[in-house]
């Protein structure tokens, strides 16, 4: 159980680009990275409006002169600091995290980027191989894998409780946006911008959060071939995508499918992912996230709660409060960013990190994902090897 103790001899000096006063994301990473001490927010450059950036930092308790008005400042001002920065967040619009994770990486710095890590799968392998070559951490912001039942699933699934896996069903579909509330907000407009957002909308922004909890609990399962529909309802929004349908083929013959949408009118999160094999389900909701629902064929379903010691250990490592106690966001986050701070302080002694977490591998398999469905799409929905 986390209880609050020090891992880190000492905080890891971290910065942050984008994240500013506007951006409601910049919250959920500074909430989760500074909770368990393993972080110490020092720098950054939080907004385009430098000024604003400076008094936003100041609120924070930066320092006003580390407040920088760029990312290639922050990085080459920081850089002659023997206290500089070791690890910076990227939390800005899509088409910036390619130049600034690859500016960090260079830079020496180990990197948490929000997703997609990039547009391309070849700019994808350049980060990886500059992460490779720097051996420097770079973490994906997938932060609903912070969540302790899936670890219990994927337990669950490498036992052989639910038997040969043959159907994994997933969904991310909210209502939202099923207007063109990007008329109203500029948090919503550049995301449905293809200069900005990339090649998809929903496809990146959505799918790709149940598409890694299911690579998180079927490590093994590697697709094969995928097929790919997607809809413009608000037509303001071609070329990009508010919904989507994508059926998967896996080597071994298992098949997947993943509903995206941003215009489910009345759903909330509607975030879901059912494995269904030759013995039993089992089913995780992330509007319910410390339950996890198993059905055995043949006998009573069961609802496993989160913090029981009925549970696989690996369901228990990142627990914060007892058994009965509701667990959220910000938890499943605050997992996240410790995993990714014991894998920076490893990867600086020269070892293995101890724990999984999102790493580049994720963020290529996403960008790769996005990239195959929006091929198979815009060829008619046709099935293209992955």
């Amino acid at each position: 159980m986390i209880n609050g103790s020090k891992l880190l001899a000492h905080p890891i000096r971290w910065a942050m680009v984008g994240g500013g006063s506007l951006s409601q994301i910049g919250y959920s990473h500074r909430s989760a990275a500074l909770r368990d001490h393993c972080f110490a927010l020092v720098a950054g450059a939080f907004d385009l409006d430098t000024q604003r950036g400076r008094t936003f930092g100041a609120q924070l308790g930066v320092d006003p002169d580390r407040c920088y008005p760029d990312y290639l400042s922050l990085f080459e001002q920081e850089a002659r600091r023997a206290d500089g920065i070791q690890a910076v967040t990227v939390a800005t619009p899509n088409g910036t995290h390619f130049a600034i994770t690859k500016a960090a990486l260079e830079a020496g710095l180990h990197v948490v980027c929000e997703k997609p890590l990039c547009f391309t799968v070849q700019q994808a392998h350049h980060l990886r191989d500059l992460a490779r070559e720097r051996r420097r951490v770079v973490g994906l912001a997938y932060g609903y894998a912070g969540h302790q039942m899936i670890e219990q699933a994927r337990a669950m699934i490498a036992a052989g409780e639910l038997g040969d896996i043959r159907m994994v069903h997933m969904q991310f579909a909210h209502g939202f946006h099923s207007a063109a509330v990007e008329a109203q907000s500029e948090a919503a407009k550049w995301r449905v911008d293809p200069n900005v957002a990339g090649p998809s909308y929903v496809l990146g922004d959505l799918a790709t959060h149940p598409l890694h909890i299911s690579e998180v609990m079927l490590p093994k399962l590697k697709i094969k071939r995928l097929l790919c529909s997607r809809q413009s309802f608000v037509k303001s929004r071609a070329p990009l995508e508010d919904n989507a349908y994508t059926l998967m083929e896996y080597a071994g013959g298992a098949m997947g499918m993943l509903w995206t949408s941003a215009v489910n009118a009345g759903g909330m999160h509607g975030q879901k992912i059912r494995v269904i094999g030759s013995q039993a389900s089992l089913e995780w909701w992330d509007e319910r996230p410390n339950q996890l629902s198993v059905e055995v064929q043949g006998k009573p379903a069961q609802v496993l709660e989160r913090g029981m010691a009925y549970l696989h250990p690996e369901a228990l490592v990142d627990d914060r409060v007892g058994p009965g106690h509701c667990e959220g966001l910000f938890d499943a986050w605050s997992n996240m960013y410790l995993r990714f701070a014991l894998a920076m302080d490893a990867a600086d002694r020269g070892l293995a990190p101890p724990l999984p977490y999102p790493d580049i591998e994720a963020g290529v398999q996403g960008v790769r994902w996005v990239q195959r469905c929006v091929e198979s799409a815009d060829a008619g929905g046709v099935w293209v090897d992955y």
